[in-house]
């Protein structure tokens, strides 16, 4: 064995080494910064194998304004995908759908209802004071030692809100939105009262407009509104400059959610669903998957793996002897590696990926058998076996290089296919195969290829009918094969 194969042993133990590090460590980093949510070793799991909700949104395009569909589409993908990361969602797939429509699929996420609020919810917030006649209202019920429920009179239709207005530089009248929220919204707990609270912080513009209004609003409630619905009012004490307030008077699960909301922007158009011409809100379309049912694929899958790998590791011993024993070490190796990339990238396991890593396998070793084959001709032409080795991969080279490119080019058309049609299961499939395929392509050409080399020059290079050349004849003066 000389210096170079050795080197190239080296090479292939540290790589395996690295990979079976990364998949049996559970928190190994990754390429993505998101933290996993659901996972087996470390890997993210999907909507199937991990449980989860699923939604689907209709757009009510009619209210795009001047805008594009198509960026309006965007728009709405990009403002919900900003929410849920921020919610904590691991590995959400937000995906436009046709020409109105958003799919959503949120794993591990159990309640329905809160997914629904936080993903349909447009966030329009604005600004309001009441009218002169609802003021004089609520001083006629301080002066007489009531204390005023803004919210209960809100809803009851006792007083009357309306839009809270500035001058910009233009001398146009303004009214005050969420528009002109800067995106570091963040929750607060406040240090006398060790109540929670939402510190927010106006642009240039909204904080002269926010200047004005409060400035207008001194010893009176300032109404905050989302979505049209009352929020809180706090009481103005002073005219407040640098455009920085705060909304009180909210509990923290609702303090953390008004947060993400304002963070992440109001939605361009409204979602909701269609019926009979009516644009009524609420998904078209909710699917809750039960995680126990993804734990039971996620078992069989696995048993059902095992066992054709085991089966595989067989046929290939029996049948091409030590050259399959050497490429049942290489397909462990090479299951090393694509679990690893899986994880270090991160993919996403499906069942429809975990049917393609073992598809994959099955093509790792198709390339094993064009090699193997390629090898038994040329010790059959009577080659010795370092020369055997060396025309066996170059001849089988060209085949293995042109049927698997082939399948990269599928893999690519699928991937595209499953994000037009927003089919994630397609995409899990194509981008699993594309890894397991590239990967196959290395195991068999250089993992293999280093181990067969070991034997050259050693005595097992003599019994030559062990890599699948004939066995010779037995001669009248020696019971041993040559």
């Amino acid at each position: 064995m000389n210096r170079g194969h050795l080197v190239r042993l080296g090479l292939v133990a540290i790589l395996a080494a690295l990979a079976l590090s990364e998949v049996l460590i559970p928190n190994a980093p990754s390429i993505s910064e998101s933290t996993p949510g659901n996972n087996t070793l470390g890997m993210r799991l999907g909507l199937d194998l991990s449980g989860g909700i699923r939604l689907v949104y209709e757009a009510n395009l009619s209210q795009k304004g001047n805008e594009s569909a198509a960026d309006a589409l965007d728009g709405v993908v990009d403002i919900i995908s900003r929410r849920v990361d921020a919610f904590g969602v691991s590995e959400p797939v937000i995906q436009t759908q046709g020409g109105d429509r958003i799919s959503i699929q949120l794993p591990g996420i159990r309640d329905m209802q809160a997914a629904i609020d936080l993903v349909g919810q447009t966030a329009e917030l604005d600004y309001r004071e009441l009218t002169p006649e609802s003021w004089g209202l609520v001083q006629d019920l301080t002066g007489q030692g009531l204390r005023p429920d803004y919210k209960f009179l809100t809803t009851e239709g006792v007083i009357e809100w309306i839009p809270a207005t500035g001058i910009n530089n233009e001398g146009e009248e303004i009214h005050l939105t969420g528009k002109f929220l800067k995106r570091n919204t963040l929750v607060q707990i406040d240090q006398t009262t060790n109540e929670p609270r939402v510190s927010f912080e106006f642009d240039g513009e909204g904080a002269e407009l926010f200047a004005q209004i409060t400035g207008r609003l001194v010893e009176k409630p300032l109404g905050i509104f989302l979505d049209n619905q009352y929020v809180s009012s706090p009481i103005v004490r002073s005219r407040i400059e640098g455009g920085s307030g705060v909304i009180e008077n909210i509990n923290l699960e609702n303090a953390r959610e008004l947060a993400i909301l304002l963070n992440a922007g109001a939605l361009p158009v409204p979602l909701g669903h269609w019926d009979r011409g009516t644009f009524l809100s609420g998904p078209a379309i909710q699917d809750e998957v039960d995680p126990t049912l993804g734990a039971d694929s996620l078992k069989k899958s696995l048993i059902a793996g095992a066992i054709g790998l085991i089966l595989v590791l067989v046929f290939m011993a029996l049948f091409y002897r030590l050259p399959g024993l050497l490429a049942g070490g290489a397909l462990i190796i090479y299951g090393i590696f694509v679990l690893a990339a899986f994880k270090l990238i991160p993919v996403t396991l499906t069942l429809a990926g975990i049917a393609a890593f073992v598809l994959s396998i099955g093509m790792a070793v198709d390339a094993n058998v064009l090699i193997f084959e390629r090898l038994k001709e040329e010790l059959r032409a009577g080659r010795t076996l370092g020369g055997a080795i060396e025309a066996g991969f170059n001849r089988a080279w060209t085949a293995i290089r042109d049927s698997n490119i082939t399948t990269l080019i599928i893999c690519g058309i699928l991937y595209w296919m499953g994000s037009r049609f927003a089919e994630p299961r397609v995409q899990g499939f194509a981008l699993t195969l594309a890894i397991g395929v590239a990967l196959s392509m290395f195991t068999a050409i250089f993992v293999t290829r280093t181990f067969l080399r070991l034997f050259v020059g050693t005595g097992v290079a003599d019994h030559l009918w062990l890599f699948g050349a004939p066995r010779p004849e037995k001669t009248s003066d020696s019971e041993e094969y040559g």
